[in-house]
């Protein structure tokens, strides 16, 4: 009777723990539901939960941009008793109190792709380097136009006028890869480089690139190097340039590598991107918040940075010399999207 009893007590408490991994809840948070990058992101997300046997949570905003309905999620994680929370930020300093009131709640707050402002109001960041997705791009164009660099004329399509840090940390890459001296490291638009045209914002998608652009000609009809936030975006800013003809003589170029946009590298569209990796980014992610719930442990920064980087890598089939890339080949073979 007392080795049943024994047996029986061991049996529970393998019950009870299995239960009580089962009850961990996360949260993934992104700017929309309808960009390529977060539905990977999201699909990245919902496949480690699923093998954790972790209960995910989704949210999104109603576009790039939209922070009170990020601030709304958060409260609705809270309210579920999340143990972790995935969030790419659309305003990234508004959102920190929110993101704070979560921390005090007892969850692990990791930022995904777009770093918080400040940085440390994040437990972590799981991110592509940003900054040096626009060094690759940059230093790509430079290369690519040679001598004619130096009289170059940039249009910078970026995100929004609240200058996220994703988009903040891009501008600028660009701006040191093609050799221009950047003014306030925090934000873009101080620079006195008399080859930037201007900067207009095209919250993420096509038809914003597509209005960008057009302001933006409009400004300087010779524009001839056009930096873009995304691929959505450059996809507007060729066909704008596209209905005046001017679609041969401008070099696009841009950050993502989904697969529609590395296509367009290989189309002509788009010169060169740089590819980065939304679905190990939201797995890494899932997996630190079951550790987290496992035993407390956080996760550490990639040695040398202030963030955990998730990899990035210039996709085109013009290579410049000096810069490394890959093939649009092998470009499609790590797509998403």
């Amino acid at each position: 009777m007392k080795k049943l009893m024994a047996i029986s007590a061991l049996a529970l408490a393998a019950a009870s723990g299995a239960a009580s991994a089962q009850d961990v809840t996360a949260c993934l948070i992104t700017k929309t539901d309808t960009n390529p990058f977060f539905v990977k992101m999201r699909e990245g997300a919902s496949a480690k939960a699923e093998e954790l046997g972790i209960k995910l949570m989704t949210f999104a905003g109603k576009y790039d941009g939209d922070h009170e309905t990020q601030a709304q999620a958060i409260e609705s994680c809270i309210a579920s008793g999340a143990k972790g929370i995935l969030l790419t930020a659309s305003d990234t300093s508004s959102i920190v109190s929110s993101v704070k009131q979560a921390q005090e709640a007892g969850a692990l707050v990791i930022a995904l792709d777009t770093p918080l402002d400040p940085a440390d109001a994040a437990d972590a960041t799981f991110a592509t380097d940003n900054f040096k997705a626009g060094v690759l791009i940059g230093e790509w164009a430079k290369g690519k136009l040679g001598d004619a660099a130096a009289d170059a004329k940039i249009a910078f399509l970026d995100l929004n006028v609240s200058q996220p840090t994703v988009g903040v940390l891009r501008d600028q890459g660009f701006m040191q890869g093609f050799g221009i001296d950047i003014g306030d490291a925090s934000r873009y638009g101080d620079e006195t480089d008399a080859r930037i045209v201007g900067h207009d914002v095209t919250q993420g998608n096509e038809e914003g690139g597509r209005t960008a652009m057009e302001n933006l000609l409009a400004k300087d009809p010779m524009v001839n190097v056009v930096y873009t936030i995304n691929e959505p975006a450059a996809a507007g800013a060729y066909e704008a340039l596209k209905s005046l003809g001017r679609e041969k003589d401008v070099l696009i170029v841009s950050v993502d590598g989904g697969c529609p946009g590395v296509q367009n590298v290989a189309d002509g569209v788009i010169g060169a991107t740089s590819q980065q990796y939304p679905l190990d980014m939201a797995g890494l992610g899932i997996e630190a918040i079951a550790q987290f719930a496992k035993d407390g442990t956080r996760p550490v920064a990639t040695e040398g940075k202030d963030f955990y980087d998730t990899g990035v890598k210039l996709v085109t089939d013009q290579p410049v010399d000096g810069v490394e890339s890959i093939s649009v080949a092998e470009g499609k073979d790590l797509c998403w999207g």
